[in-house]
């Protein structure tokens, strides 16, 4: 259980939003992680049988899920719901008369095919939000295309930017599109529950994840946008920004981040180096952007003088930004990582204990829902036809026998 759940009496942020996740993989998921993170009540519609494909996404495992699964799928609930079935697609309707979002990432086409269409959608419930995520949109030659975060990064641009300047383009090291396309989903869902509680009507969001990740790229896309050169990938360093890179010290690396100038004036001084500082071709960022290359032959001869631990302490003193680079084994040991609990310790339905990524929001005037384990497959099926529909044993049995579920 997190520390944010401590005081029960004080409702979570999103208590008594109800979420159906027809969303599988990452980007939806994510998001509705977001949503059950701040206290809505999720329920995760998936295929009997199979369910979301990322719990075989592995190894590594933990006992029969994976730890993608793992990553994205806590404070949610299971249903088991076969959607291409009458009994399966009744169900689904009831449900989402109780609804206040609705979520999916399906290739545009597809609800239709399974005959829940947009106008049989909001009929049964004109107050929902409904957000659907797909990888390149609903408009364009592209719309019909699957969406996989290899080829967005591709296609966006953002491997053009990634990487050594000599060699190939490089990905980032995590499916950045779909974890971007899950904050802004999140982000736009509530801002239509907000708008709702005046308004009184539903919304429909349709997010793709090229967008979201063209949009991402901020300060370097629009530097074409203004310029219309294609920005060179800069490694570890800056594009806009000089010395703000990796450098190698006596027994490692270390990223020196000097954001501003007279934080560069700081670092000169801690250093010895006040040369640097006066030298006109140095003395502000767009000279050292402009000189790039002869400040870099000063200072990595410079960096490579002490170890990485002489130059935090040092540094550190001088309050210019830095940090050494750590693997995974390292930051979760870290004082900073342990005191923001970043992981979490918590046990399985059958209580064995493991450790999972905690959410990231602290909120102090308001308690966030105890920590709900990712569910098995289905397995909160009937729990939740029978809060949710004050459903009773013939109406499982009936459901049951049309192929609803298992």
């Amino acid at each position: 259980m997190s520390e944010q759940s401590a005081d029960s009496a004080k409702p979570a942020p999103l208590a008594g939003i109800r979420v159906l996740d027809l969303s599988r993989v990452l980007a939806g998921p994510f998001c509705s992680m977001i949503l059950g993170d701040l206290g809505a009540e999720v329920v995760k519609i998936e295929r009997p049988g199979i369910g979301d494909e990322t719990r075989q996404w592995g190894p590594p495992f933990w006992h029969h899920l994976s730890a993608y699964y793992l990553s994205c799928n806590r404070n949610k609930y299971s249903v088991v719901l076969n959607l291409g079935v009458p009994a399966g697609r009744d169900i689904f309707f009831r449900l989402l008369q109780r609804a206040d979002v609705l979520l999916d990432n399906f290739l545009p086409g597809s609800l239709e095919r399974l005959h829940l269409r947009r106008d049989d959608i909001f009929r049964v419930n004109p107050h929902i939000i409904w957000c659907s995520i797909t990888g390149y949109g609903k408009t364009g030659p592209l719309a019909n295309t699957p969406g996989y975060d290899f080829a967005l990064q591709a296609m966006s641009g953002l491997m053009s930017i990634t990487g050594p300047p000599e060699g190939p383009p490089y990905k980032v090291g995590v499916a950045i599109t779909d974890v971007l396309g899950g904050l802004y989903a999140a982000i736009a869902i509530l801002a239509c529950l907000q708008a709702r509680q005046s308004g009184g009507h539903g919304y429909t969001i349709e997010l793709a994840l090229l967008d979201c990740v063209v949009a991402a790229q901020v300060n370097v896309a629009q530097a074409y946008l203004v310029t219309g050169q294609v920005p060179p990938r800069q490694g570890n360093a800056h594009l806009q920004i000089v010395p703000y890179q990796l450098f190698a010290t006596a027994d490692g690396y270390l990223v020196l981040a000097v954001g501003n100038d007279e934080q560069w004036r700081r670092f000169c001084q801690a250093c010895g180096r006040l040369d640097l500082a006066s030298d006109p071709r140095f003395r502000t960022n767009p000279d050292r952007v402009q000189h790039r290359r002869e400040l870099l032959a000063e200072l990595e001869p410079l960096l490579r003088g002490r170890t990485t631990a002489q130059w935090q302490a040092l540094l550190s003193a001088a309050e210019v930004p830095h940090s050494p680079v750590l693997d995974y084994a390292q930051l979760f040991q870290h004082p900073q990582a342990q005191a923001r609990g970043l992981k979490l310790t918590v046990r399985d339905p059958t209580g064995r204990e493991v450790d999972l990524l905690n959410t990231p929001f602290r909120i102090q005037e308001t308690a966030l829902p105890p920590f709900r384990f990712p569910p098995d497959l289905g397995q909160d099926t009937e729990h939740v036809l029978r809060t949710w529909l004050g459903c009773d044993d013939q109406d499982l049995t009936q459901w049951q026998s049309g192929g609803a579920f298992s």
